[in-house]
Formats: structure tokens, C-alpha cells, sequence
């Protein structure tokens, strides 16, 4: 999970800075599966300006990410970007397999109206689940963790890991971690969270990037300056947790209208 300050609304900037770190990550002693990036990490919140600087769409990160996931063999959760359709400016999460090529794009569902996101970005229409060597997995993009039938649904599609990408502010870090606790435990899925850290304009990111188990253990946890946070899961234990406590096969639908 590349953990990193997000230059507002300097988009060469942020790619120089991101594929440093992300050049770190792939030349660590273990080279990892996969690589995490935080939401928006190409503009951060320059909502006013988002039109001009959005990525057309998303063709230069589209062609970056998947350059840089096919030469390393990595899988790539591209955090998301300002992309912008025919005039429409989305909040898009690009993924990307070990081959280079493009697995998925969500764009976020969810917009949070305390820092205007309905003003100047379009909602995605869709949920989206893919496969990362055949484990299935599903998106969500910061505000979308507050609502739960979003990844009951990619549960109930599969999905055994969960990717979020945050510019989750202060001072809301309870809330951040109780809700990633809580969508790991009723859905027994690892969660896997990257989240920015630094000051833009009047907003302060915690960091706090995680990784939690199905049991709803913290397995990693970033500080609050930039990092690299790196962790191992054991994918056996979705699983297992889900063969303990039954939960989808005790589900009741039919009671819930």
C-alpha cells in the first residue's frame, strides 16, 4: 500500500512521486503480488479545477499503470483518478493484472457531499468485482464503506479480498477503522485499505492504511507520515473463517424486505 501526501491538483507531480514509492515497494526482499495506491492520487480534492486536470480518459494512466504493473509483474490497484468521459469527470479505480492488462475500472458509487463531490463528479452506475490469479476480489472507493450492502454484494459475487482506496480525513479515524473492522467480520473478507496522508487546502489525512483479516484482525497498519506498508495473507483463512461461522449459508433474504 503506497501511503503517500497528494500534491493538490498537480498531476505530473503526483505520478513522479507515486512511481518512486512504487518502485520501492516492487524492489523490496519480498516482491509483493500487489500494489495499492490511495483514491484520487493523481489531483487529490482540486474539485474546482477537475475538468482541466482530469486524465482523458484515463488514457495516460491507463498506459503507465499497465506499462508498470506488465514490467514487473505485479498486479496494480491504481487507487483511483480524476478521469474525465466526453466532458463528465468520474472517480476511477484501475486495475490492472500481472500481464499489463486491464482487469477492471470501477468508479465510485457513493459521492460525499461534505467535500462536494456531487457538484463536480459523475457516480458510477456499476459495483465491480475481477480476479487477481484467480481469487476473486472487489472495489470501493473511500465514502463507500459506509454502506454495507455495496460489499455484501461483492461478497455474495465472490469476493474474498476487498480493495478501498481513501483520502479519508482527520478527524474521523474511529470511524475509518470500525468501518473496515466491520465490513471484514460480516463479510469475512480481508479488507485491504489505502489512505493518503498530509494537508490540502483546509483537510488533514490520517494515513492509517490497513490490512485486516476475517476475523477482523488488524494484520498491518501505516503510521501517520508517508510509507510503504507491506504485509503477507493468508488467503486459506477466508475460508476457513466462512466454513466456522456459516453466515451466507444462514442468510434469510426472503425476511429482509
Amino acid at each position: 500500500m503506497i501511503q503517500c501526501d497528494v500534491a493538490l491538483g498537480e498531476p505530473e507531480v503526483n505520478r513522479t512521486k507515486f512511481e518512486e514509492a512504487m518502485e520501492r515497494a516492487a524492489h523490496a526482499a519480498e516482491k509483493p503480488d500487489v500494489i495499492l495506491l490511495p483514491e484520487l492520487w493523481n489531483t487529490g480534492y482540486a474539485l474546482t479545477e477537475i475538468g482541466r486536470l482530469a486524465d482523458p480518459e484515463g488514457q495516460h494512466n491507463r498506459a503507465w499503470l499497465s506499462a508498470f504493473a506488465r514490467r514487473h509483474g505485479i498486479h496494480i490497484i491504481g487507487g483511483s483518478i480524476a478521469e474525465n468521459r466526453s466532458g463528465q469527470v468520474y472517480n476511477t479505480m484501475l486495475v490492472f493484472d500481472r500481464n499489463g492488462d486491464e482487469v477492471a475500472a470501477y468508479s465510485k458509487i457513493h459521492l460525499f457531499r461534505l467535500m462536494e463531490e456531487e457538484k463536480y463528479l459523475q457516480p458510477g452506475e456499476r459495483s465491480a468485482t475481477f480476479e487477481l490469479d484467480g481469487v476473486t476480489a472487489g472495489a470501493a472507493i473511500c465514502y463507500d464503506i459506509r454502506f454495507p450492502e455495496l460489499t455484501r454484494s461483492l461478497a455474495l459475487r465472490g469476493a474474498k479480498l476487498l480493495f478501498v482506496a481513501a483520502e479519508w480525513p482527520i478527524p474521523r479515524l474511529n470511524h475509518w477503522r470500525t468501518l473496515l473492522t466491520a465490513r471484514a467480520i460480516e463479510n469475512q473478507m480481508y479488507v485491504i485499505a489505502c489512505n493518503r496522508t498530509g494537508k490540502s487546502g483546509g483537510d488533514e489525512f490520517f494515513g492509517h492504511s490497513m490490512i485486516i483479516d476475517p476475523w477482523g484482525e488488524i494484520v498491518a497498519e501505516g503510521g501517520e507520515a508517508e510509507e510503504v506498508v507491506i504485509a503477507s495473507i493468508d488467503l486459506t483463512l477466508v475460508d476457513q473463517v466462512r466454513r466456522r461461522i456459516p453466515v451466507f449459508d444462514d442468510r434469510r433474504p426472503q425476511a429482509y424486505d
